[in-house]
């Protein structure tokens, strides 16, 4: 099972290991003080503490990808309806968990 690496909190990009001491949350200190300020702004407008909010490109992004995740699904569905062979079936599966740890990656 291969390690994931750390993504930062705010732009998703993969985050550099830093050695010792607690993990990094961020990649630059540009996306800790978005994160920052975004923090500020909700406390200052939200009144439900449990209130998510993304970027519109985070939400395209996300969008695009849960598109291309069903079809992955619908792929392997077809795939074995069509008597594919065991390896073919592994391979459509692999593809469409490698998709899914993308996806989580995203958050």
């Amino acid at each position: 099972m291969s390690e994931t690496k750390p993504t930062c909190a705010w732009c998703g990009r993969e985050v550099p290991h830093q050695g010792r001491g607690r993990p990094r949350k961020y990649c630059r200190p540009s996306c800790r003080q978005r994160a920052y300020e975004h923090r500020q702004r909700l406390a200052a407008h939200s009144s439900d503490p449990e209130a998510v909010t993304m970027s519109p490109e985070k939400v395209r992004r996300l969008h695009d990808n849960l598109f291309e995740l069903r079809c992955a699904a619908e792929d392997i569905a077809t795939a074995a309806q069509e008597g594919a062979d065991a390896t073919e079936i592994q391979q459509l599966s692999t593809e469409l968990v490698q998709l899914a740890r993308r996806i989580e990656r995203l958050g």
